[in-house]
């Protein structure tokens, strides 16, 4: 499957439910998950990480959806040619504070 046909997906479960919430509120439900996510990784629960990762995955796709923005396009264009910054691939930009 690829991202498109995920986030088609996500729209087809969620995205009445979602978009009558609108994008603000959305946001924050992305949020939460994030913070479970975290939650998970500091754990290192690997289950419960692999299923935090789909729902933060999932949420960031209805809120693309809400928005208008096809996630695989946006992550293409931005990604193909390798770091946005450096343009190589692995990035060999310095790490913030490094000189």
């Amino acid at each position: 499957m690829t991202i498109k046909q995920f986030q088609q997906l996500i729209e087809c479960i969620y995205y009445d439910k979602d978009s009558g919430r609108g994008l603000a509120a959305t946001f924050m439900w992305f949020t939460e998950e994030v913070g479970e996510l975290s939650r998970a990784l500091k754990k290192a629960d690997r289950k419960h990480m692999a299923e935090e990762f789909s729902d933060v995955l999932a949420w960031l796709c209805t809120m693309a959806s809400i928005a208008g923005v096809d996630l695989q396009e946006a992550a293409v264009s931005k990604y193909a040619q390798g770091c946005p910054k450096c343009h190589q691939t692995p990035c060999i930009c310095p790490e913030p504070g490094e000189h």
